[in-house]
């Protein structure tokens, strides 16, 4: 059976359409720093997934190159996900995207080092013959959180982060966004295959106890 993330940790990327308090554990990620319209054409966004999943299967695929990763097994490249933020201002605002900062993520296997991503970097840039230096490996630790399923286009998402806010009133908790606790997308859904009202996104944001 190859391993398929989303089906293992359902409390990471299945949740409800009901908000939850979640603690998330630390995670390694490959990832692209960026800015500007995640729907502009060509822009550095998408150029940013790109490299992503460029260096993703070089590392899926290793099983059938001489390279050997320890600990090694098959699975299923996790779901897209995706840090934004505006500078100076907590939260969203989807009224700003050519404003909006952002971390372009895929999880990694524990099992993958970093000396593991580096050979993979370097393996894919001479495969696509292109610039990957942009693709870093990073952890993430976030802590404590509340996250939704949001069922719908990217735009109607300010429904369902007010139903998170409200969920958060009513049980003792606060957003607690910071230079590293940021607003959290994780993409269940291939916007190019699925109608805008059906699709599925994680929402989460980092909390606090009032």
């Amino acid at each position: 059976m190859v391993f398929d993330f989303k089906k293992e940790y359902k409390e990471y990327y299945m949740p409800k359409d009901k908000p939850e308090v979640i603690a998330i554990p630390e995670m390694n990620y490959i990832a692209v720093y960026g800015m500007g319209d995640p729907n502009e054409e060509g822009g550095e966004y998408k150029r940013s997934v790109e490299a992503l999943y460029s260096v993703a299967y070089t590392l899926k695929m290793s099983k059938k190159t001489d390279y050997r990763i320890e600990g090694y097994f098959d699975y299923v490249v996790p779901p897209l996900e995706g840090f934004w933020w505006i500078e100076g201002m907590s939260g969203m605002d989807y009224g700003r995207k050519g404003e909006l900062k952002f971390i372009s993520l895929l999880r990694l296997p524990d099992f993958v080092t970093e000396k593991d991503f580096e050979w993979a970097v370097a393996e894919a840039e001479k495969k696509k013959k292109t610039d990957l230096s942009s693709v870093k490996f990073i952890t993430v630790d976030e802590g404590l959180c509340v996250q939704c399923m949001h069922i719908g286009s990217y735009d109607d998402e300010p429904e369902t982060i007010g139903k998170m806010d409200r969920f958060l009133e009513e049980n003792g908790y606060v957003n607690d966004f910071s230079d590293t606790r940021l607003h959290h997308e994780i993409y269940l859904s291939d916007p190019r295959k699925a109608s805008p009202e059906k699709m599925k996104t994680v929402i989460r944001h980092p909390i606090k106890k009032k």
